[in-house]
């Protein structure tokens, strides 16, 4: 264990550990030879140069910079006092404890960070073009759209595509946080960042590698901590004021008590003075703060959640009203066959007749139609095909006379229809002058959808609506399908901002709004919302940019991912601050009053930043919690 542990330090850690244990060995030398020709002095002097001239030279360097006020000068002053006070091997082993608890914090903060960069090495080294008759390999910025791409077995992907020849399973652990391999066929759309598992794939390129999903990602996660939370912002100021406050104080506890009560010396206030200065440096609260927001983003990106900063993470904790739109986020967005009324032919007569109707459309009906069909469509025994637009169409299929389309083309052809009030969209299909019956298309549920509301309502938002531009009947049905508390149905764009606007009205004053979306028309919402959440992986480029937080997989069941991520990353924080805070106020006052040695000074310091920064890590760690099945969650 210690092999390992010490293996995965870096060059600087490593020097600090040699620091340490020669130190050590010197240390405790020094502690055992007798007191002749000043030698414990010495050999102490010379531990202390071993393990602590680094941070004298840090802070003689910072107070050149005009930064005086920092935890280096602090413990500069406090062990070098010591000596002057002729308690050289509490000087010293105060410096030794202070250089383990920094080597510790190093160790964590670095691990933490190479554990989001490990997840984060999704960008490709090199791309294999086709040019000139043969394969090239270049750097993925060189290459242009619609040129040919080929990626081997064990390859990234390196650029967004549509894969024009090969099958393959892919590795989308990096992206979207899923451990399973997907397949993907030709014809099917790849994004960059994922790797290739098995066979090779020819990619006609669609978007350049700035334009890519994984130069996206990239510049999400690497600048996500230049938006600092609330927290992480009053941390920065807290330090700025609290450091030179407590060295003044220190001062004049040094110097105040010896003139104003007799009796005392000041060698003894002095002393108390060093101790107080150990125990003030902010370490814990600086460093840990910060980490726990990293590793809250860290933790949102493994389980395919991208957070745009800490300040969104931090607001997301505070959210009470979640507004869905529908389509592509609590909808599949593509539209399937759900059902088949045949009237005096077959239902299967009666799709095949629609499907050869629609054959030359590539209306997103049509194409359902055909995929409901699954049969190869003989396009020579089609003729005579007439689109009446926003009808439908007419076509001759060996010899009939077809009519697919809706209720309005069917009253232009003298058809009597039935008026239906169905959740989705009706195809009417004639044959030959004589009504055959109807088909059923609707965009399917997502299959987490419903776990996902339930989880959401679990986490006690205040009310989840859906705003949707569908009609009144297929909104609601989701609506009541998914357990939604409201629903408002065809409105325009411009209605949805209007009702993002009255639900603002509804929310507490320090509560958030959270606006989940994915097509170009939400990106206006996403923006005016307090926290814009987009739906990455088919949502539009507009969508992605507007938002603050991005869901890779598309799962609306991922947003209680993010919530709870959010939750526990900001709990964390604030424990954090409370124990740090505490902690540390109770040995001031302890410092002050010479009830505290340097020991106890040592744990104030050291002790609290560690068992502070190992708090922050729990943050990296997030178990999606289980979701109860389909069966048991009712509306």
């Amino acid at each position: 264990m210690w092999k390992e542990l010490v293996k995965n330090f870096t060059k600087k850690q490593k020097r600090a550990l040699y620091h340490i244990l020669v130190g050590a060995v010197v240390f405790f030398i020094g502690a055992f030879v007798p007191n002749i020709y000043g030698l414990p002095l010495i050999i102490n002097i010379t531990a202390f140069l071993i393990v602590g001239l680094d941070v004298v030279k840090k802070a003689i360097k910072n107070i050149s910079r005009g930064q005086v006020f920092d935890e280096n000068f602090l413990m500069a002053i406090a062990t070098i006092g010591a000596f002057f006070v002729g308690e050289y091997s509490e000087g010293v082993a105060v410096m030794l404890f202070y250089q383990v608890g920094e080597l510790f914090q190093s160790y964590a903060v670095n691990k933490s960070r190479k554990s989001i960069a490990a997840l984060m090495d999704i960008r490709p080294d090199y791309a294999n073009v086709e040019r000139e008759g043969g394969l090239i390999t270049t750097d993925p910025e060189e290459i242009k759209i619609d040129e040919i791409i080929v990626v081997k077995p064990g390859e990234k992907v390196p650029l967004d595509g549509v894969v024009i020849e090969g099958s393959s399973t892919l590795d989308t652990a990096a992206l979207t946080g899923e451990s399973i391999p997907r397949r993907i066929e030709t014809g099917q759309d790849i994004l960059s960042g994922v790797i290739n598992l098995s066979g090779v794939l020819r990619i006609r390129v669609v978007k350049s590698f700035g334009e890519s999903t994984v130069a996206k990602i990239l510049d999400l996660v690497e600048n996500a901590s230049s938006k600092k939370s609330k927290s992480e912002n009053f941390i920065t100021k807290f330090a700025r004021y609290y450091t030179p406050i407590v060295v003044i104080s220190a001062l004049l506890l040094a110097v105040l008590p010896p003139l104003l009560i007799s009796g005392t010396s000041f060698f003894e206030w002095i002393h108390r003075a060093l101790i107080f200065l150990v125990i003030s440096c902010p370490c814990a609260l600086v460093i840990s703060i910060p980490l726990s927001f990293f590793g809250g983003i860290g933790g949102a990106s493994k389980a395919g959640v991208l957070v745009k900063g800490s300040n969104y993470l931090e607001a997301l904790s505070k959210a009470e009203i979640i507004v869905f739109d529908k389509t592509g986020t609590l909808t599949k967005g593509s539209f399937q066959v759900t059902e088949i009324c045949a009237e005096g032919v077959s239902k299967e007569e009666l799709l095949r007749l629609a499907a050869y109707a629609e054959s030359y459309s590539n209306h997103p009906i049509s194409q359902s139609l055909k995929q409901a069909y699954g049969k190869e469509i003989d396009r020579n025994i089609v003729e005579e095909v007439e689109e009446f637009s926003g009808k439908g169409v007419k076509a001759v299929v060996e010899g009939i006379t077809v009519y697919a389309g809706n209720r309005k083309l069917m009253l232009m052809q003298n058809i009597a229809v039935d008026e239906r009030e169905l959740n989705g969209t009706i195809v009417h299909v004639a044959r030959n002058g004589t009504y055959a019956g109807y088909i059923l298309i609707a965009d399917e549920i997502k299959e987490d959808a419903r776990e996902a509301i339930w989880a959401i309502r679990q986490l006690g938002m205040k009310k989840t609506v859906m705003l949707t531009g569908d009609n009144k009947e297929t909104g609601e049905a989701v609506a009541a399908e998914l357990g939604l508390n409201e629903v408002y149905t065809e409105l325009l764009p411009g209605d949805k901002m209007d009702k993002m606007e009255e639900l603002f009205q509804k929310k507490s004053e320090k509560g958030k709004l959270v606006y989940v979306g994915d097509g170009i028309n939400d990106a206006p919402v996403l923006t005016r919302a307090d926290i814009g959440i987009a739906m990455g992986a088919l949502g539009s480029d507009a969508a992605i940019e507007a938002a603050d937080i991005v869901i890779m997989t598309d799962e609306p069941s991922k947003i209680a991912d993010a919530l709870r991520i959010s939750r526990k990353t900001l709990n964390i924080v604030k424990q954090n601050i409370l124990f740090a805070l505490g902690i540390k106020g109770l040995f001031l006052i302890m410092g002050a009053f010479g009830v505290a040695n340097m020991w106890e000074a040592v744990f104030a310091d050291v002790g609290v930043s560690v068992i502070a920064i190992l708090n922050a890590m729990r943050a990296l760690h997030y178990q999606p919690s289980s979701i109860l099945p389909k069966s048991r969650v009712a509306g």
